[in-house]
């Protein structure tokens, strides 16, 4: 919805809709390799063929969380529905029970003192008790503590009054176990993972001499993420030296930031570089293997404490071989204006051309001729936007 209002650029969005994707886009999408991450931070994983199902049970407070909204409001109104179903027929039987819904009871307790007598000695257990609608309806007031003040129980019986504690109490076990999951569904931390964004494609480039491997991660609110850090792992189908296949082993591999470490200080954009060295996954790969047939796939992992809430957030995505872009970087977005550094976020995604040489971390490391034949591109720097302001006087020297 906001690419599509022009907030923010189509290219970096993470979740799109599907009628936004080019059919020549959906038929490259099932050739190329299924993701193990969404670009979105889905996880495109199907756990079939549990038979312990009961397990899910164990933690029913998880389990209404984790629910879609439409089951969620569903259980949320049964929930209130039957015990106020359940209790209305328990307060129908106590008054049938004790004679409360039978008229000529009431006669037949006091035949001496007539009507009126009978009607003044009888005192039933709930009050203005007739029917099944009108036990419903003491209920709901009951449980919600409405009191409209036409209803009431008398120490006539203490049954009576032993439901109306039980009603109370399973009342606020209701409300607070109901209530709590609207609020953790409301206050849930991918919420908040929304506007932390990463760049569409990553980049391999040269910087210090040493190939790279660079993403971009932003944050578009103002509010931080507090312990921010981030962490990158390999994705692809291993296989042992005794022969076992490993489908999808999980490779972690070194972070580079400018700050140092896995922390980020998430103010603006950076720009996150993982060195292909020896110890890397990546030390084998050239421009041939970025395609889509390449079993390889780069997931980012950026976890941190929302600040307004101090809940912990987690975003993620991750990157196929064929949206890693070789020999390119990223364009500069920090600008110095006004006294305050600005970032135009419209070129978050972009990317330029650069020097790069044409083969793997390994054959770099072994042949350093390979660098002198690249030419240096330009520094990129910080922008400085400076207004030259006329001046509103001038000074002249006075003639003798």
């Amino acid at each position: 919805m906001l690419s599509r209002k022009g907030i923010i650029p189509e290219e970096y969005v993470l979740t799109r809709l599907a009628e936004d994707v080019p059919d020549h886009a959906r038929y490259r999408a099932r050739e190329r390799r299924a993701r193990f991450v969404g670009k979105n931070g889905a996880c495109n994983v199907a756990h079939k063929n549990i038979r312990e199902q009961g397990r899910f049970l164990q933690d029913v407070f998880t389990t209404l969380v984790d629910l879609k909204w439409p089951h969620t409001l569903l259980i949320f109104t049964m929930s209130f529905l039957c015990s106020w179903l359940l209790f209305g027929m328990v307060w129908w039987l106590i008054a049938f029970a004790h004679g409360d819904l039978d008229h000529s009871t009431r006669l037949q307790r006091d035949p001496a003192e007539g009507t009126a007598g009978a009607a003044a000695s009888f005192v039933p257990c709930v009050t203005s008790i007739h029917s099944f609608t009108s036990a419903f309806l003491f209920s709901i007031e009951v449980q919600v503590t409405i009191g409209f003040g036409g209803r009431m129980v008398t120490e006539e019986c203490p049954a009576a009054i032993l439901v109306l504690i039980v009603q109370n109490i399973v009342g606020l076990v209701i409300n607070a176990i109901m209530l709590g999951c609207i609020f953790m569904k409301t206050s849930q931390a991918h919420r908040r993972a929304e506007t932390l964004i990463f760049s569409k494609h990553a980049v391999i480039a040269l910087r210090e001499g040493r190939l790279c491997f660079m993403l971009r991660v932003g944050d578009l609110r103002k509010s931080m993420i507090i312990s921010a850090t981030i962490r990158m792992q390999v994705v692809k189908k291993t296989a042992s030296l005794e022969g076992e296949v490993v489908p999808l082993n999980q490779i972690d591999i070194q972070m580079e930031n400018p700050v140092g470490g896995n922390s980020i200080f998430l103010v603006s954009p950076l720009i996150i570089y993982h060195v292909i060295d020896k110890n890397s996954p990546l030390y084998d790969i050239s421009p041939t293997n970025l395609h889509h047939h390449e079993d390889l796939e780069i997931i980012v992992i950026l976890e941190g404490v929302v600040e307004t809430t101090g809940i912990t957030t987690q975003a993620r995505t991750s990157y196929l071989a064929d949206e890693i872009l070789w020999g390119q970087r990223f364009v500069p977005i920090v600008a110095e204006e006004d006294g305050r550094y600005s970032v135009d976020y419209s070129k978050f995604g972009n990317t330029v051309k650069v020097p790069t040489p044409s083969c793997t971390a390994r054959q770099l490391e072994e042949d350093k001729s390979i660098m002198d034949t690249m030419p240096l591109s330009p520094k990129g720097t910080i922008r400085k936007r400076s207004v030259k302001l006329k001046p509103k006087f001038t000074i002249s020297e006075e003639p003798s």
